[in-house]
């Protein structure tokens, strides 16, 4: 994610692709070419995974071309594993992968199966411009790189009161401020460890992914 901290305010310069904020494609992708789920996927979305005493019952449903939720009854292909699986950061692609673009992965399949994935990953980045001649910016003006291990645990608003209080401590020459700035948003996101494990403010607790961050100055 990116964002962009300026006179305090936050501007968001990206979005997630996850798959459930991808859905429609996903699930439009699987519905004209029903071949790439290789029998054991259905492009469909119920509310859980359907069972087999389930079958000849109603249950509400959602296909790629919906934003609510309608009634069918359950048939034997509803039983195959849903094409998007999970919630949140457990949300996964045919059950194996928890995001929808990046480059390469051709080779990847579902486990023990020779079903790709890739044909559900898109390569197509997501491009915004921000005009820096537009606004004035101060040295503590900056825009915020990070990966998933920052914003699991801090919101925006948290990110950028942290790094707001933080660059006037520092002395406004020194190159490394903004280094500087981007492991105090690292130890911030580790938190620090306690009896029950790694634990941020509010006893909340610690991220456990994967933590790297950029702070650069505008």
């Amino acid at each position: 994610r990116a964002i962009i901290i300026r006179n305090g305010e936050v501007i968001p310069m990206s979005s997630e692709f996850t798959p459930e904020t991808e859905r429609q494609r996903l699930q439009y992708l699987a519905y004209m070419q029903p071949h790439l789920l290789g029998n054991e996927f259905t492009h469909l979305e119920f509310p859980r995974r359907v069972q087999r005493k389930e079958v000849g019952k109603r249950m509400l449903y959602r296909d790629f071309n919906m934003t609510g939720w309608a009634y069918k009854t359950i048939e034997e292909d509803d039983l195959k594993f849903p094409l998007i699986y999970g919630e949140g950061k457990k949300a996964r692609v045919m059950a194996t992968i928890g995001v929808t673009r990046g480059l390469g992965d051709h080779d990847l399949k579902v486990h023990d199966s020779n079903i790709y994935i890739k044909p559900f990953l898109s390569s197509s980045p997501e491009v915004r411009v921000y005009d820096l001649l537009q606004y004035e910016h101060g040295p503590d003006d900056v825009l915020i790189l990070a990966t998933d291990g920052l914003w699991d645990v801090l919101l925006n608003e948290e990110v950028a009161e942290a790094v707001s209080n933080f660059l006037p401590n520092c002395d406004p020459d020194d190159p490394h401020r903004y280094t500087l700035a981007a492991q105090d948003l690292v130890m911030r996101a580790r938190g620090v460890l306690k009896d029950r494990g790694w634990r941020i403010s509010n006893d909340r607790l610690g991220s456990g992914d994967d933590i790297s961050v950029y702070v650069i100055p505008l």
